[in-house]
């Protein structure tokens, strides 16, 4: 169960990096949004531009909490 608990952290902490990585990337935002886009509909998962928009805030706001503590 810790195992478990211990590689769960570990993915969580990779997507998170991943996210910051691509966001905070010198590419304009509008290139990045693509990217994130197009990642995510080869996963089968199609976002509308206020869908990625809300997901984008999302991630900002927990990376900012995250920052906090």
């Amino acid at each position: 169960m810790k195992g478990l608990n211990v590689l769960a952290a570990f993915l969580g902490g990779a997507a998170v990096g991943a996210a910051l990585g691509i966001l905070f990337a010198p590419e304009k935002g509008e290139d990045t949004r693509s990217k994130i886009a197009e990642a995510l509909r080869k996963r089968g998962i199609r976002l509308n531009r206020n869908e990625m928009d809300d997901l984008v805030d999302e991630i900002a706001s927990e990376i900012k909490n995250e920052t906090a503590e």
